[in-house]
């Protein structure tokens, strides 16, 4: 592939070797090497129209790794301010013979239209409510490395589901993989054709979690709302966050996983967050791991 767009088009044999070729990542980085000659002579830029901490800094550090010349556009100090559009934006940086462009807006779509009018690959890391690829693939990764497989895993996702573009990535990535994705979220937040694609959407939060192998958080997305979906933050933990006796519904061990940032005390309590079974600070490091991995592959394609 040239371009990494959305799960919903990748084939589980791509999705495969994303997930190994990680595995290789990683233990670099568990080496502490840095420097890796991989994408030397490639240029990465980072195009971003709304903001972020993991998954730009993870995608800047994965390139700088591996030895490419990267730069970093934001939205609020580019062009974009004096009305320059998308396709002449990315125009723009294709003339400077850039090589991959990773790019984050507000509207779904938007990094497809990019991948239509520049030689460039793009890489989608989030596009209004539509899909976060990435983030998804670090976190089938993340199950892939505890468990071995991602076959026959279920997996429990709760929260925001409607506004959450890390959910349909996961429904479509791990689906094709052979897990059994499991949504729960409040009635307001919900998003009932979801389970078209595969997922099954569970009626409460306990159906969702039980015997599960992995419990996911999702985070409240107070920026894609309209207000009057849910009375307050503390209501919403009451009767909608994880807690530590929801998790002994779940597996022996099951894993307590979260896109971040997380909202202490909202979507998951304070001891879900820093309990034992909690892999999110190892999903931080998972991500530069798989975002290494893309950039190796689609740079070699």
């Amino acid at each position: 592939m040239k371009h990494l767009l959305g799960l919903k088009d990748v084939e589980a044999a791509e999705i495969r070797e994303i997930l190994d070729t990680a595995v290789s990542m990683k233990k670099l980085l568990r080496q502490n090497v840095k420097k890796l000659p991989q994408l030397q002579s490639k240029s990465v830029i980072t195009l971003f129209y709304e903001n972020s901490t993991r998954t730009r800094v993870s995608f800047e550090l994965a390139a700088k790794y591996m030895s490419a010349a990267t730069v970093n556009v934001s939205a609020s100090t580019s062009s974009v301010q004096k009305g320059e559009t998308l396709i002449d934006t990315g125009r723009t940086l294709d003339a400077m013979k850039t090589d991959v462009v990773i790019m984050r807006h507000p509207m779904a779509g938007a990094p497809k239209l990019l991948s239509e009018n520049v030689r460039a690959s793009v890489i989608n890391a989030g596009d209004g409510m539509n899909e976060h690829p990435t983030q998804a693939l670090l976190d089938m990764f993340t199950l892939y490395e505890k468990f071995g497989t991602l076959k026959g895993l279920t997996v429990a996702i709760v929260g925001d589901v409607m506004h959450s573009r890390v959910a349909k990535s996961n429904v479509f990535g791990l689906t094709k993989m052979g897990s059994e994705v499991r949504l729960f979220s409040p009635s307001t937040l919900a998003l009932p054709e979801i389970g078209r694609l595969g997922a099954k959407v569970m009626n409460s939060r306990a159906d969702a979690i039980r015997d599960a192998d992995a419990v996911m958080g999702l985070r409240i997305q107070l920026e894609r709302q309209k207000g009057g979906l849910f009375p307050s933050l503390s209501e919403y933990n009451r009767f909608f966050g994880v807690n530590e006796e929801d998790l002994k519904g779940a597996k022996p061990g099951a894993l307590v996983m979260h896109p971040g940032p997380v909202n202490r005390g909202v979507e998951m309590s304070g001891a879900v967050i820093d309990s034992a079974q909690s892999v999110i600070n190892e999903q931080v490091l998972n991500g530069v791991a798989v975002r290494m991995a893309i950039l190796f592959l689609l740079t070699r394609n």
